[in-house]
């Protein structure tokens, strides 16, 4: 069984929706970040972490690309061309649509006040629109960014657009408004959702 260490108020709920897509079990030890226990597995003091076996895997993105590597689910093979199309689109949420989300929120309760500047928020709000328009013009009529196939992406996608619209920042286009209700009324994501309120 794994270990998901981290609470599910944080980038370690994509983990354990990951783990639910791929209907495996697992452990969960809910440390928020910076907790000092967490100095032995991650010198940033940052969550999530995944315990598999005798090892430990840190940040989320490299923690769900290699379960879904691992199980042979919810990815195309290293060395595709596919596989190139869908890390693209991984670079894109991360990139794009989380790097507004994160540095609003470092601006809003993360760094400390003398460094917090408001009208950043307007800027990443700003981003976060164009990324949509970006992400409406790639996903064109498609199910999910790669086509039938529910990918990697598509879970992160559907976490850091999500985290943008709870920060009241609209998605206007209307096919990935249609994208990210679809990505996120998977069973596996309510279930961790579920387990986020309950925790």
């Amino acid at each position: 069984m794994y270990k998901l260490i981290g609470s599910l108020k944080t980038r370690a709920l994509r983990v354990a929706w990951m783990l639910n897509e791929l209907g495996e079990a697992y452990e969960l030890d809910p440390l928020p970040p910076h907790d000092a226990r967490l100095a032995g597995l991650n010198p940033s003091l940052k969550v999530p972490v995944l315990k598999d076996g005798g090892d430990y895997v840190i940040d989320s993105v490299a923690i769900c690309q290699y379960l879904a590597d691992k199980h042979g689910k919810m990815t195309f093979p290293a060395g595709t061309i596919k596989r190139a199309h869908q890390d693209s689109f991984t670079q894109f949420s991360i990139d794009d649509v989380e790097s507004a989300c994160w540095v609003a929120a470092k601006h809003t309760f993360v760094l400390p006040e003398e460094y917090r500047v408001a009208d950043v928020k307007r800027a990443c709000a700003f981003e976060f629109g164009r990324a949509m328009a970006s992400l409406s013009e790639r996903l064109g009529d498609r199910t999910y960014v790669m086509g039938d196939t529910f990918t990697v992406p598509d879970l992160l996608l559907g976490h850091t657009i999500g985290w943008g619209m709870s920060m009241k920042w609209p998605v206007e286009p209307k096919n990935v408004a249609g994208y990210v209700a679809r990505v996120r009324s998977r069973p596996a994501f309510l279930a961790a959702m579920k387990a986020r309120e309950s925790a």
